[in-house]
């Protein structure tokens, strides 16, 4: 069973960043496959915007042998792939001096379709093109604008920026993305929740001992040099990636699926963690920096010799977080994402409460909690741990097993990747998956005090060898507590 593709109305997909490295491996693939699966309408067009000069037979060219690289073989197809490439057209604009914002205006034209202005661009310029559009005549009211991450580097320098582009653009018409939320798992984690009579009445702190969230990576700096040692892990996969996790799992049931009413839920959230200051920083968080060790298979080189320079930015971050609400209250979120790592997984656990008393024999063994694995990537899938009889003779002996669903075996054709759901979603003005401007801020004032702590207490980025978890730190972290993280494998 596939599920059904419905076209959306025409549209204008201006890309300002158009020749970088995110219209290259995620905008123009993901928009090939939307055209493959015949989800657009006439006259849809797609106009790439950079400083480069170039022509729209060149632009055209830099799709194809992008989608080359990053689409299947066998998912192209040669008559979409040249009607695709045809709805390509480009135009040199310079965001700064504003050269070329005229040429744009008129190649899209006076039409009044939907307009999705995607800045692809470093967020330095973010509020001189969202300016830029206004100054020139190219914000109506079908206007939208989509920004990627990182909004802001702390709540004052977000507050800034969400206040240029709000000048320009009504918060209906901004798109805040993160692609996290377009992933198929995180999205049907919402099902998970709200769709079933099963899990809910367990939800709460009467009955879930703790949750775990890991988004482990082995790559190391690849090409972000210079962006990365400013932010961090904490700025790059906390504040954003992260915290919309946590949110998912801990928010209240929302009226209905409706944008706001989701945000709303999930605004609560944020403003129900409590805070880590000074004092709680050293014992409910850990910073770590990988060293030199083995990854995919070779040697890999430590952090600052990728860099070049001395260094104490965090490439690893692990945190107790604690939600102050009646359902949530006495359980630990335990958050950690890093570099390096053993193992490329993203996954949420959900582990329960053990049962209160035993009525089975010592020799029957260890009864082990319940668990819930929702795994976001890769091999996307739900897996509930339940304990049963081992089968055969021999008495009563107990052991886990997981009652798995993985969406591969379970589903039938290609899941769309994150950028295809999410681009629909802006043409479509659905702003479910998008975060509003008090989110954002919300999670920035809950940052701030941990990065702040950490700069008043010059706490060290541990070091962590390459390919391992991460600092011994934060297994103590967990294990302090009575527990232990989760082997994922």
């Amino acid at each position: 069973m596939t599920s059904q593709i419905i076209p959306v109305d025409p549209f204008d997909f201006i890309i300002f960043g158009g020749t970088g490295d995110l219209a290259e491996r995620k905008l123009l693939p993901a928009l090939y496959y939307r055209q493959r699966d015949h989800q657009f309408s006439e006259p849809t067009r797609i106009i790439g915007a950079s400083r480069s000069k170039m022509t729209d037979e060149e632009f055209q060219a830099f799709a194809k042998k992008a989608i080359s690289e990053h689409v299947k073989a066998d998912d192209i197809d040669a008559k979409e792939l040249k009607t695709f490439l045809a709805r390509l057209s480009y135009v040199a604009v310079d965001a700064m001096s504003g050269d070329g914002f005229a040429k744009l205006k008129k190649a899209i034209g006076d039409s009044d379709c939907i307009r999705a202005y995607y800045l692809a661009v470093a967020p330095a310029l973010f509020g001189e093109i969202s300016h830029k559009l206004k100054e020139h005549g190219l914000v109506t009211p079908n206007s939208r604008i989509v920004v990627e991450k990182p909004i802001g580097r702390d709540l004052v320098s977000a507050k800034a920026l969400n206040d240029q582009i709000g000048e320009d653009f009504g918060e209906h018409q901004i798109f805040r993305i993160d692609h996290y939320l377009g992933k198929e798992t995180v999205q049907n984690l919402m099902a998970l929740r709200f769709a079933n009579a099963l899990y809910e009445p367990l939800w709460n702190s009467a009955h879930i001992d703790h949750v775990q969230i890991t988004v482990a990576e082995t790559v190391g700096l690849e090409d972000r040099v210079t962006y990365y040692d400013k932010a961090g892990a904490l700025r790059d996969m906390v504040q954003n990636h992260m915290l919309q996790l946590l949110c998912l799992v801990a928010m209240e049931a929302p009226s209905s699926m409706d944008a706001n009413a989701v945000r709303d839920e999930k605004l609560k959230v944020l403003r129900s963690l409590k805070r880590i200051n000074g004092n709680e920083a050293p014992k409910q968080t850990v910073r770590g920096q990988y060293r030199a060790g083995a990854s995919a298979g070779g040697p890999v080189k430590g952090y600052v010799d990728e860099l070049g320079a001395a260094s104490n930015i965090e490439t690893f971050v692990a945190i107790k977080a604690e939600i102050a609400n009646w359902r949530w209250a006495g359980v630990p979120f335990y958050l950690r994402t890093g570099k390096r790592l053993a193992t490329r997984v993203s996954e949420i656990v959900i582990e329960f409460k053990q049962i209160p008393h035993s009525i089975f024999e010592e020799s029957a063994g260890n009864i082990t909690a319940n668990q819930l694995v929702i795994r976001l990537q890769p091999d996307e899938g739900v897996k509930q741990f339940i304990m049963i009889k081992d089968p055969g003779p021999g008495g009563m002996r107990l052991r886990q097993i997981p009652l798995d669903m993985s969406f591969a075996q379970s589903f039938d054709g290609r899941a769309p990747d994150a950028y295809e759901r999410l681009i629909m979603d802006v043409v479509r003005g659905n702003q479910t998956l998008f975060m509003r401007r008090d989110e954002v801020e919300a999670a920035w004032d809950w940052i701030d005090p941990i990065l702040n702590a950490w700069q008043e207490n010059r706490q060290e980025a541990q070091g962590y060898t390459s390919g391992t978890w991460g600092p011994s730190a934060s297994i103590a972290l967990v294990e302090r507590d009575g527990r232990t993280w989760h082997e994922s494998n």
